[in-house]
């Protein structure tokens, strides 16, 4: 979508940090949005802000763990601005901690939020989209924890591995419908996340309160020290204009996926001199089609 002009878009956990940045981007060049988050005190101060700056905004409340929370937001998007042509699926939780030592709570609640909500998020939107038949975008918010594990943030890690794997093939699902799938995939970013549990519903419970003060500290100052957010916003608005499946922000990791590259070619080569697999004559099929 190299045209944004006039279009609408919709942010989840738009009231603060990175969707509130793809906000301001979105505004800058020229499109309509819609604020989405569960916090309606920080909406309304957000929606506030893109009004000051002459950007067309409005705001809706939206829990995106409950799919009718979302649907109804799509509802009145589509009410308020007619068409959605860009949806970006940010809202996003942190939780992590020693293996055994994780409430189910953190569990439910950050692949409720983080995965569940992206679900949620492009299921709602995707009928509006086809109905008015000129192509849209969804961006799904990962993180460079999508890429490589971090010991220690398994929920975490989990829930964004697996948005990388939805967006991948999503996109090659609706790219016949002129439909674009974008995942980003940021590093530390100067956002809030460190501070997620304040919006945590009360059907997760309370989050896990034996951390490592010390580690919890550290990671705090990661994030503060990060990215400024607005950086971030206006990447997500070059690579939707340019089609990017996967939208970086941080080249200096790279090398971090290299070597986890690294170690998975050095695994397929173990297997293919492993003596339990010598001699087999399976071979996949070249094309693996699971619908048409």
């Amino acid at each position: 979508m190299k045209n944004l002009q006039g279009k609408a878009a919709f942010v989840t956990g738009g009231a603060s940090g990175i969707g509130l940045s793809m906000a301001r981007a979105f505004g800058a060049a020229g499109m309509n949005v819609m604020l989405a988050d569960i916090n309606e005190d920080d909406l309304s101060v957000a929606v506030s802000e893109l009004k000051e700056r002459q950007i067309k905004a409005a705001g809706v409340r939206c829990d995106v763990a409950d799919r009718k929370s979302v649907e109804r937001a799509a509802e009145e998007t589509v009410a308020a601005f007619g068409k959605v042509h860009v949806v970006c699926n940010n809202a996003g939780v942190g939780a992590g901690g020693p293996i055994g030592a994780l409430k189910p709570g953190d569990w439910d609640w950050t692949i409720a939020v983080n995965l569940m909500g992206v679900v949620y998020g492009t299921e709602a939107f995707l009928p509006h989209i086809r109905a008015h038949g000129e192509g849209g975008h969804f961006v799904n918010t990962a993180s460079m924890a999508g890429m490589i594990s971090i010991p220690g943030m398994e929920p975490y890690t989990a829930s964004k591995y697996a948005v990388v794997g939805m967006s991948e093939g999503w996109a090659g699902q609706l790219a016949p419908e002129n439909i674009g799938v974008s995942v980003l995939c940021p590093g530390f970013v100067r956002t809030r996340i460190h501070e997620s549990a304040r919006a945590r519903q009360d059907k997760f419970g309370p989050a896990s309160d034996d951390r490592d003060p010390a580690r919890v500290e550290a990671a705090k100052q990661l994030i503060l020290g990060g990215l400024d957010p607005d950086r971030v916003g206006a990447r997500v608005v070059e690579a939707i204009q340019a089609g990017e499946l996967y939208i970086f922000t941080h080249p200096d990791m790279a090398p971090l996926f290299t070597e986890r590259a690294r170690n998975i070619k050095a695994a397929f080569a173990r297997a293919a001199e492993s003596p339990a697999l010598a001699g087999a004559s399976y071979r996949t099929p070249s094309e693996i089609k699971v619908f048409d």
